[in-house]
């Protein structure tokens, strides 16, 4: 891959929804490792910008938990919810260079014009021209991004080579919604390029985030970083590890064997010797034995 180890930055941008589960773990220490193979920096972002799903006192249990489990990060931790003004800059400039559009329509609206009834909707582009509804109030309408039929391809460390058609898969998608609130789309599109990320690594379950994050970030005239997508974590039914599948948290006590079970998860092949090794010692093998090539597409 052309990154150039010397300008290496990675990051880890978890969510105060909850507490880290297993499914988190593999997130950080792929991204943790691949980072110190490259020589290079490892950022933590906390991803705030959606108060209403973030749960209180989850941030700081976030930073004990990585602490605990003996990550160490550079610089000072970004909050996303102190970049607020920044993302409605860049809504301002997209809106002024027509590149985005304000839009009426609803969930409940989208269904009934669509005909869709259930998973993620694909905007056909109702509110492109104009909004259908006049409404009294900025705060009635969300931003959506201009996209086209063009594909957006690029070359993933673990999955190879992707190919997506946004119009396709998404179509217009929101950038802020009526009720303020930025979409994660733009904050990590933004946050990324101006944190100078090299590459992400990160879940598969977000991989077709990422299609939708560089078209955000080209339509900005941001750089873009590579992108290294590490198999999902699933429970004993299959389901993505999560809050919502009631993912177990992490158990900070239990340190070791969590750390061992994660490096067995990515393929690394660690040695059963250090299911009793200390924190410190499965660290030092996990970085003198971290790659890439190991780690399984799914």
């Amino acid at each position: 891959m052309p990154i150039s180890a010397k300008n290496y930055r990675g990051r880890f941008a978890p969510s105060p929804t909850g507490s880290l589960h297993f499914g988190s773990l593999v997130a950080a220490v792929g991204s943790y490792l691949q980072a110190n193979h490259q020589k290079g920096e490892w950022l933590l972002r906390i991803d705030d910008i959606d108060p209403p799903r973030e749960q209180k006192g989850a941030a700081d249990d976030i930073l004990r938990t990585l602490e605990g489990f003996g990550f160490e990060w550079d610089d000072t931790v970004l909050y996303q919810s102190n970049r607020l003004e920044r993302y409605q800059d860049a809504v301002h400039d997209l809106l002024k260079e027509q590149h985005a559009y304000p839009c009426s329509c609803s969930r409940q609206s989208i269904f009934k014009k669509t005909g869709q009834t259930k998973g993620e909707i694909i905007y056909p582009g109702f509110c492109r021209n104009g909004p259908l509804e006049n409404r009294t109030q900025a705060s009635d309408y969300s931003v959506r991004l201009r996209c086209s039929s063009d594909a957006i391809e690029f070359d993933d460390a673990i999955q190879g080579r992707q190919v997506f058609n946004l119009e396709k898969l998404s179509g217009d998608f929101i950038l802020q919604r009526r009720d303020g609130y930025f979409s994660y789309h733009l904050a990590s599109a933004i946050d990324d390029a101006e944190q100078q990320i090299t590459e992400v690594v990160r879940g598969a379950d977000l991989l077709s985030c990422t299609p939708s994050q560089l078209h955000v970030q080209h339509m900005l005239n941001l750089s873009s970083p590579y992108y290294c997508h590490l198999p999902i974590a699933v429970n004993e039914k299959g389901q993505k590890l999560s809050k919502q599948s009631h993912a177990k948290a992490l158990d900070i006590k239990n340190s070791v064997v969590l750390l061992y079970k994660t490096l067995k998860f990515l393929g690394q092949m660690p040695p059963i010797e250090l299911m009793k090794a200390n924190q410190e010692e499965i660290w030092d093998w996990a970085m003198n034995h971290w790659q890439l090539d190991l780690i399984p597409k799914k």
